[in-house]
């Protein structure tokens, strides 16, 4: 999958473009026993199977990535889940935003089947990892939801909550390096309120200190499920 980035790292600002040919997500990704348990439970709540193991990674087609505005979903339930993204490239590793957007009816047939199933939508921006990764802690992720009609927070949480990208890394690869043209979605954390669909999912990852943001929206299109 073909894919243009705007990479941001010391203050300059260029175009890429990248061939990604791995697309790995890393679920159950969260630091605390607890978090993790909690979104264990929320999913449990759709009828969604405890995972066998935490972190555990789904490999999934990279031509399910998109940075388009829009993302069209079969039936009323999918949601988005904002995640920070990982992207391996020749010259090091590059961070941006992105949503784990799936269809919750299918994730309780199946989470690896579910994964497949909706596209995997992705910021236009990137930051050298480099440059983040001595305050990774202090990032904070958000996302909001439009619901009913109604602009409402979503999720919220410092990326402290998750294991950082390296620990998943090394956990995935048994190394510190991925191998060039892999994206790897990185966790998140769990929804307020709960699950649940929208018509449009926006995402935020915000650096306190050099004080910018990564962000990116998308509508979600509803295609009615005939038999």
């Amino acid at each position: 999958m073909f894919m243009k980035f705007d990479r941001i790292a010391k203050d300059r600002t260029y175009h890429v473009g990248v061939e990604i040919e791995s697309l790995v997500i890393a679920g159950w990704a969260g630091r605390n026993a607890a978090a993790i348990e909690h979104h264990i439970e929320e999913l449990a709540a759709l009828g969604i199977p405890r995972p066998s193991t935490t972190p555990l990674y789904y490999r999934v087609a990279a031509q399910t990535l998109t940075q388009a505005d829009r993302l069209t979903v079969l039936g009323p339930d999918s949601s988005g889940e904002v995640e920070p993204v990982v992207v391996a490239m020749a010259d090091g590793l590059w961070i941006g935003i992105g949503s784990d957007h799936t269809d919750r009816k299918a994730e309780a047939a199946g989470i690896a089947l579910s994964k497949q199933l909706c596209g995997k939508p992705v910021g236009r921006q990137l930051w050298s990892y480099a440059d983040v990764e001595p305050h990774w802690d202090e990032l904070v992720l958000r996302a909001w939801a439009t619901i009913d009609g109604r602009r409402v927070l979503y999720q919220e949480s410092p990326v402290s909550s998750l294991r950082t990208p390296r620990d998943l890394i090394r956990r995935y690869a048994n190394a510190d390096i991925l191998a060039a043209g892999t994206l790897m979605f990185c966790g998140t954390p769990g929804a307020i309120g709960g699950i649940r669909p929208g018509t449009r999912f926006e995402m935020e990852l915000s650096d306190p200190v050099l004080k910018r943001s990564l962000t990116h929206g998308y509508d979600i299109d509803v295609l009615p499920v005939v038999s």
